[in-house]
Order: structure tokens, then sequence, then C-alpha cells
């Protein structure tokens, strides 16, 4: 009985070679029936996306997105920031790169998992991962293998799938150069005005000789003095003499460090 290689290699019109594998199928038989073209004969409907390139459709899904503004709020535990969640996200780009023809899909996940508490003494399990994407265009196309991470706490089973959802985000917003469309700070430039009255050099010095004033105030009047460019103001002390508020308060802290001592 003639094995795969032998009957491969008749068909060849060429003898097999010693210790070939059965399995494996001599080059020229290969060659014979080559991989067919998933794309020949294709011809796009009317909603089917046009046949560009995986890095031309990409750029129009980023043409389209513009920017994904932080909207939502979080509010909790003393905590407040807004931020963009996964499926707002995913809410923008899932309609654009179905449009375009644009894939994403996680090819390899790994993953590292430890066991913590939170806040309020609750056990909790945290999982960090990072995906390897591929972004497969219209054409079968794709770009480089890409990666993002993402970690998540969860008290259940959910923490994986939620860092995957994580690492979905950060693919598609750094991916994606994707802004926030908030107000940049250097737009707008307001001038401070004059206008507003400065502290008194007297209700420093009041401050200072109260009794009452603690040795850390009278360091933070000192650098609230060196701020406003006030420490050679010169008052009437509590002997009636003239003295600078740097004097005054240096002194002050002294004889209240030595007491204390």
């Amino acid at each position: 009985m003639t094995s795969l290689a032998e009957r491969a290699a008749a068909a060849a019109g060429r003898a097999p070679e010693a210790g070939q594998d059965d399995l494996r199928l001599p080059q020229e038989y290969v060659d014979q029936f080559p991989t067919p073209d998933p794309m020949a004969g294709y011809e796009p409907g009317d909603d089917d996306p046009e046949m560009v390139p995986v890095h031309l459709a990409w750029l129009r899904v980023r043409k389209e997105i513009r920017g994904i503004a932080k909207s939502q709020k979080y509010d909790g535990g003393g905590t407040k920031f807004n931020f963009r969640g996964v499926d707002m996200v995913v809410n923008a780009f899932g309609p654009v790169t179905l449009k375009h023809g644009v894939h994403v899909f996680p090819v390899a996940v790994a993953a590292t998992h430890r066991d913590t508490t939170s806040s309020q003494n609750k056990k909790m399990r945290e999982c960090t991962v990072t995906v390897s994407w591929l972004v497969m265009g219209p054409m079968g196309d794709h770009l480089p293998l890409l990666q993002s991470c993402g970690e998540a706490l969860d008290s259940a089973d959910k923490g994986t799938a939620k860092a995957q959802s994580v690492a979905l985000r950060v693919l598609l917003l750094t991916g994606g150069l994707t802004p926030t469309d908030d107000k940049d700070p250097d737009v707008s430039y307001i001038e401070r005005g004059n206008d507003a009255p400065a502290r008194p050099a007297e209700s420093y010095r009041d401050e200072i000789l109260n009794p009452k004033t603690s040795q850390g105030r009278l360091q933070q009047i000192g650098y609230e003095l060196s701020n406003l460019r006030m420490m050679n103001a010169k008052v009437v002390n509590e002997v009636g003499e003239q003295e600078t508020l740097d004097s005054l308060g240096r002194r002050i802290y002294g004889e209240r460090a030595g007491g204390a001592a």
C-alpha cells in the first residue's frame, strides 16, 4: 500500500524523498493547487463597504469618529470625575467600523489575577490583561498585531471580562487617536487684576501675637507672607516698636518653641 507522500509524488511525476513525512505534501504538488483568492469574482453589493486597504478603511473610521467627550460622571466614595465608558466608546466605533468594513478581533489574552480588598475591606479579585488585537479591513488584509492592557476589580467572576472591555476601550481610543473635545486650558487666558485687596499687615501682626496661634500656623503665615512679598512689611509690635513681619514671626515662633521645650 502506497503512502500519501508516495501518491502525491507519483501525481507530481517524481519519486518521494527518503524519510519524508507521510502527512506533508511535496511543494510541487501544493503549487498545482494554489489557495483560491477569497475576493476573486467578488462584486460589492449596495450596502457593502468600499474595497480599500485596511489602513485607508481605518483612516475613514477615524475621520468620522472625530472625538468622544468625557460626558459620563462618576460620583462615589468622595471621588468625582468625568470619563468615557466602554459602552460609549463601542457605541461610537461600532456602527462606523461596520460601515467601512473594519473588524476588530481579540486573538490572544494574557491575564494575571490576585486577591485583594476594597477600601471597605470587601474581598475582591483583581485582573490585569494584555490583549492582542487583529484589526482587519474589508479586503481581508490587516494591520500589524496591536496590543492593549486593561485592569479591573470584581467581587465575583466578572473581573476578566471587565478587564478585557477596558483593554478594548484603550485600543479604540489610542488607536483612533480619539480626542475628548474638551476645551484646552491654554485656549483662554485671564490676567489677574490688582483690585483684590491684600490682607493688611496689621491683621497678620495680630494673628502672630495671638497666644492661640499654633506653631504650625506661624510657619504657614511665613509661607503666605513670602508669596505675598510682605516679609519686610513693618508693623508696630507688642512693645510699641517698628518691626518687620518676618522678624516678628520668627521671634514669636522661637519664643513659643522655647516655652514648649
